[in-house]
Order: C-alpha cells, then sequence, then structure tokens
C-alpha cells in the first residue's frame, strides 16, 4: 500500500531531481551523468572480504548518484529505479564482458535481498526493484535477461550503519539462503548456459556479496569451484571453463576509494576467494 501512494503521490506532486533538487525533472541532465559517470568499472573494497566475486560498479557513490540511491531507498523515488536500472545493467555488462563475454543462455540477476524489516519500514525492496529494471534495460537491448530473485535472509541480521568491515562480514556471515525453488531454478540455468550476476545497489565493504556468493556456493556444492579468471592473452583450457562458477557481480555505485585501488587489477587471479 505505502508503495502503491508514493507511486500516486509522484504523479501529483511536484517533480524534483532526486540528486540535486533542481524542479521540473526527477532525474536533470548533470546528475544523469554523473550516475553513467566515465563508464562501469572494476571495483575492490579494502579490506577485500574472502569470497568477493569480481565486481563492476557503474559510478562512486558520492554527490548526486548518493543522493539518488538514498532517495530511491530511504525517502520512496520510485520513479528513480529505472535511471538506476539503466546503470546497474551497465555494470552487468562490464562484468559479463570481464567474466568472458555473452555466453549461450540468459544472464540471471540474482539481488541480494533486504530483510523484511527494512522493507516493511520502506515499503518496498529497492535493490530488486533497481534488479527488475535493469533485467528491463538488458532485454531491450536485445540480450535475454531477467531477474531471478533466490535469495532470502535466513537469519536476523543488525543494522550496519555504523558497523565497520570486520563487523559487517561478522554479522552477515551464514545469514543468506538460497530459498526452496532457488536450486531448481539455479541448475536449469547453468544446463541452458545461463550466467548468474549478483546485484545491488551499493557495496561498501563488499560483506553482502561475499556472503550472497557463498550462499549460491553452498546451495550447489557439487559444482563450486574458485573463480580463477583466464588472464587476456592466456592460454584457454581449465582456467576458462571454471570461469563463470562463481557468480560476478555488478553494483549501481561503490565507495571512491574502491575505484582508485583498482587501477593495474586486470591481471589479478583470485583463488578461493583471496588475491594473489
Amino acid at each position: 500500500m505505502r508503495g502503491w501512494w508514493r507511486e500516486f503521490a509522484g504523479l501529483m506532486l511536484p517533480v524534483s531531481c532526486g540528486g540535486c533538487g533542481r524542479q521540473g525533472t526527477a532525474l536533470c541532465p548533470t546528475c544523469t551523468a554523473g550516475l553513467h559517470g566515465s563508464g562501469p568499472r572494476r571495483v575492490r573494497p579494502t579490506p577485500e572480504p574472502r569470497g568477493l566475486p569480481a565486481v563492476h560498479a557503474a559510478a562512486p557513490y558520492e554527490g548526486g548518484v548518493r543522493a539518488l540511491i538514498l532517495a530511491h531507498k530511504e525517502r520512496g523515488a520510485l520513479a528513480l529505479a529505472g535511471p538506476l536500472g539503466g546503470a546497474l545493467a551497465g555494470a552487468v555488462e562490464a562484468a559479463e564482458r570481464f567474466s568472458g563475454g555473452p555466453g549461450a543462455g540468459a544472464l540471471l540477476l540474482v539481488p541480494v535481498p533486504s530483510s523484511r524489516r527494512s522493507v516493511r519500514a520502506r515499503g518496498h525492496d529497492p535493490t530488486r526493484r533497481i534488479a527488475l529494471a535493469a533485467a528491463g534495460r538488458l532485454r531491450r537491448g536485445g540480450r535475454a535477461a531477467r531477474m531471478l530473485p533466490v535469495l532470502r535472509q535466513r537469519r536476523p541480521v543488525a543494522d550496519q550503519s555504523g558497523l565497520g568491515a570486520r563487523e559487517r562480514l561478522a554479522n552477515l556471515t551464514g545469514a543468506l539462503e538460497v530459498d526452496g525453488s532457488g536450486v531448481r531454478l539455479l541448475d536449469e540455468a547453468a544446463r541452458t548456459g545461463g550466467r548468474v550476476v549478483l546485484v545491488d545497489d551499493l557495496m561498501t565493504t563488499g560483506a553482502s556479496l561475499a556472503e550472497a556468493a557463498r550462499a549460491l556456493a553452498a546451495a550447489r556444492p557439487g559444482v563450486h569451484r574458485p573463480f580463477i579468471p583466464a588472464l587476456p592473452d592466456g592460454p584457454k583450457g581449465a582456467a576458462t571453463e571454471a570461469l563463470f562458477e562463481q557468480p560476478a557481480a555488478a553494483v549501481v555505485a561503490s565507495s571512491p576509494s574502491s575505484f582508485e585501488i583498482n587501477r593495474n587489477s586486470r591481471r589479478s587471479c583470485i583463488v578461493a576467494g583471496g588475491e594473489r
């Protein structure tokens, strides 16, 4: 009901940009440009949690981008789901290219779930809404894609605000699981060449995405292997075949520092969640 009322109110009340407050538009050209930045980039938090997949982000989490995400998530500016989903779609495509290019099957966008308490308080699940918009944008661009909300919280977690990297990791470890029908859907996707991309609106410490990747691996223990990306000029073979056993990940935004520390990281290898 709350989500419906917010959508109705958005049609009746004066519109202002969710990023800078400019009147007459839900998203001004300047904030649109900031949302897409200079293009999606591989990002890494520091410290990097064990098991974190390769993550791509559309833009740094600062300025107008930060305001847009908060307006959508906390203030119910639901019209922003489309533009945020468009930015996420670009990050998903970058994650797929990094992992070797388009596969035979669909792209499966698996959102990191919000807690039931947060969904009730906000009146909507922001990541799920953005993921749905991103899948739609990818389909309009000719790429088979769909949202696959197979993750759920198996136990309550504390509010993440104010927690440091280690505290967030401890808070989330073991908190997620694949729901009852999710294993069947993932197996079906694997048989048809589908590729999983974990998605979220924001990455700070990477704890949520690392836990989501762990939950997906735990649901299909017989097929999980470490993520070992083939080097651009390296030989094809076992490393290439194992490329998609651990999902890639994409977010709308990540901390500015995670963009900076990723310079010259393209040739890194991640084995069993640790960089070497």
